[in-house]
């Protein structure tokens, strides 16, 4: 049993030791400088910065969700005629006050609809032909 481990661990040993070799190394390799020359550096001639203003608010202290609405909407505007016209017809100035929370409460009329919108909604693709809907009887 002895030899069979000590001649295992030699073969190992010689083994490992072979591939330390320069079989595979004599290759010529690229000078990794030489390959592309790098730009020298260059200060702009232009150095058009100001220093900031005393009290000037700092343009890092905006929040992202106002830095978002200015890039999306272009910052405050004052509306066209035609969306006043539409904001006017979909009663902005008779809105109560409270309607988004009153909204869920038990006291709000709500029209019951039964279960046809979410047979409507739960219908299968397709071109229309064979998707049905029908509305149970009351």
């Amino acid at each position: 049993m002895r030899k069979l481990v000590l001649i295992a661990t030699g073969v190992a040993l010689v083994g490992s030791l072979s591939a330390c070799g320069k079989n595979g190394y004599d290759r010529a390799r690229p000078d990794e400088f030489a390959v592309a020359r790098a730009a020298p550096l260059v200060i702009p001639p232009d150095f058009a910065l100001v220093p900031p203003r005393p009290g000037a608010p700092r343009p890092q202290d905006t929040s992202p969700s106002a830095q978002a609405l200015d890039a999306l909407f272009g910052g405050s505007q004052a509306r066209s005629a035609s969306e006043n016209a539409t904001l006017d017809a979909a009663g902005r100035t008779t809105a109560e006050t409270g309607a988004r929370s009153t909204a869920g409460s038990p006291t709000t009329n709500v029209v019951d609809k039964g279960t046809t919108t979410r047979d409507i909604i739960a219908a299968p693709e397709g071109d229309g032909q064979t998707a049905r809907a029908s509305t149970p009887p009351k």
